[in-house]
């Protein structure tokens, strides 16, 4: 049975940089009240009438994965494509790649599991390498978040944390035995799914109609992005840690021999809780909501990427991955690079 190896890899972010300090102008914010919260200290935002849209962001963090594993648009057998915040409400950003890029006419699927999409995506690429279907997936994941906020003080505890970015891997078969994707898992609580989500439009509350009505009863939590943040924040710590352990169990790998640990960038008090609990080192560890927020799909693959770039592992290297969100859903990836 064939492996699979991230072969390449890719991000791109807008240039506008958001501080703190541009947010407090906007809405009853602060610097020192977001960093305490979120650590968050910048986002990059295309804004809600910048022209690109999300495929274009995942088209430019594609492009470059594609270049990094040596390849052709031509080579890739399959896409996955991973987005909260897609182009249109059908059809999905999938088949924009494939005709942004020049692919074949291959097979172009969208994951809609908005924190935790990279990895179900990443996990999804790998069973199909797995069974000989494909040899080279590309998996994106993109958001253009900035949008669809609320960019009031009513929406400040949502908009305050996400950011604009893709990022893209190519997957690709591999014989060797040594290295590739080792573990992955997945899971879905959809119990809370409303306690992080966006409701309208959708078949629940409609959509052109209810817009169309007089004095519709839409209200801003249906409209734009809804979260219970202490709610969130205490299943995250929790399956957090769960789905590390399952992975590393499932792998026979130990904990110890872990290089580094990427978490879906939500929150950088969730990242640190949970590295308190597994009792990882900082050098253990990646951070870069820092610089970036929560760009939700896109924020492993960004986090990667620059982890890569920055020389923090090499060929041999145990690395995990775990996201947690809306659904609520989770999972983790656990690869030997």
């Amino acid at each position: 049975m064939k492996k699979s190896i991230i072969t390449g890899i890719g991000h791109y972010v807008p240039e506008n940089i958001v501080t703190n300090d541009d947010l407090a102008k906007v809405m009853e914010t602060n610097d020192e009240w977001i960093q305490e919260r979120t650590g968050i200290k910048e986002r990059r935002h295309l804004g809600k009438h910048s022209g690109t849209t999300t495929s274009d962001l995942g088209t430019k963090a594609a492009e470059i994965a594609i270049k990094n594993a040596g390849l052709t648009a031509k080579d890739i057998d399959f896409i996955l494509f991973a987005t909260l915040s897609p182009d249109y409400y059908f059809p999905g950003c999938g088949v924009l790649l494939q005709k942004n890029l020049g692919c074949d006419t291959i097979g172009a699927l969208d994951v809609r599991n908005q924190c935790s999409g990279f990895v179900y995506a990443l996990a999804t690429a790998d069973a199909y390498i797995r069974s000989g279907m494909y040899k080279n997936v590309l998996v994106v994941g993109a958001e253009n978040h900035s949008f669809g906020l609320d960019m009031s003080t009513r929406g400040r505890g949502v908009s305050v944390i996400f950011g604009d970015g893709a990022g893209a891997v190519v997957v690709s078969a591999t014989d060797d035995e040594n290295r590739g994707i080792i573990s992955t898992n997945m899971h879905s609580e959809g119990e809370f799914a409303e306690e992080l989500a966006v409701q309208f439009p959708g078949t629940k509350l409609g959509w052109s109609d209810v817009m169309l009505e007089e004095g519709n009863t839409l209200t801003p939590e249906q409209i734009y992005p809804y979260m219970n943040g202490n709610f969130v924040f205490k299943h995250a710590v929790t399956r957090f840690p769960e789905s590390i352990r399952e992975a590393f169990e499932q792998s026979g790998e130990s904990i110890e021999d872990l290089k580094l640990f990427i978490p879906h960038q939500a929150n950088l008090r969730i990242s640190q809780f949970v590295q308190k609990q597994l009792g990882l080192r900082d050098d253990q560890v990646f951070n870069n909501i820092q610089k970036y927020g929560n760009t939700t799909a896109a924020s492993i693959p960004i986090a990667l990427s620059e982890a890569y770039a920055e020389g923090r592992f090499q060929k041999g290297d145990l690395i995990c991955m775990t996201a947690f969100g809306s659904g609520f859903t989770w999972g983790t990836v656990l690869i030997r690079w």
